[in-house]
């Protein structure tokens, strides 16, 4: 019998750079005054999966018992992966500290009607309408990088945590990677070895 040539050879699809927002831009969507409800709604879930790193299926199904607090009275999200639970694979869990951005975020829905009847913490939209929406907010915010739900949590991998000098470890545990390797992609965006390289130049050049 012929052997499979491709028996045993795993496709690997291309790297991409991940898109992610600078902290001025998210500071921008941040600060920006909705009228529209709907996108109030959308700018607030956006934002609080930005400063947790949440995916959207965990941001969507987030309730009050993912919500740890420890002896020093600092709030934690526990949480295991949507994602790898649907794939019937050993769930990581996500080890969160809440920033006080995220925690006006939840305070704000504590008591909407939709979170309290199905017992969560943010009345999350389908994410087919919150990429709909959030390109309205690119829009309105005069951002012109393709804003969908999944930039929230390349964007709190890159500019909340890496660019700030967390190590690689403790983001690879705040976004539930199995590994670092998983989380290496987004370091390499942010390579500060090649920053400071270029810096090296600049001042040479300026001389």
């Amino acid at each position: 019998m012929r052997k499979n040539p491709f028996y045993g050879y795993k496709m690997q699809q291309d790297e991409t750079d991940p898109v992610f927002l600078t902290y001025q831009e998210l500071k921008t969507i941040l600060e920006k005054n909705f009228s529209v409800p709907r996108l109030a709604l959308v700018r607030d879930i956006f934002v609080f999966a930005s400063f947790t790193g949440l995916a959207f299926a965990d941001v969507s199904t987030l309730t009050k018992d993912n919500l740890v607090q420890d002896n020093n009275g600092d709030w934690w999200i526990r949480k295991g992966r949507v994602k790898l639970e649907h794939r019937r694979r050993a769930s990581s869990i996500s080890n969160i500290p809440l920033l006080p951005v995220p925690l006006s975020i939840l305070k704000k829905y504590e008591d909407n009607p939709v979170c309290l009847k199905k017992n969560l913490c943010l009345p999350v939209i389908c994410n087919q309408r919150m990429n709909s929406y959030l390109k309205e907010i690119a829009d309105l915010c005069g951002i012109k990088k393709n804003l969908t739900t999944h930039t929230a949590r390349h964007t709190f991998a890159t500019t909340i945590t890496l660019a700030n000098n967390v190590p690689l470890q403790d983001v690879s545990a705040m976004l539930g990677h199995a590994s670092t390797r998983m989380t290496q992609h987004y370091a390499r965006v942010l390579n500060p070895n090649l920053k400071e390289a270029m810096n090296n130049v600049r001042n040479m050049l300026a001389q």
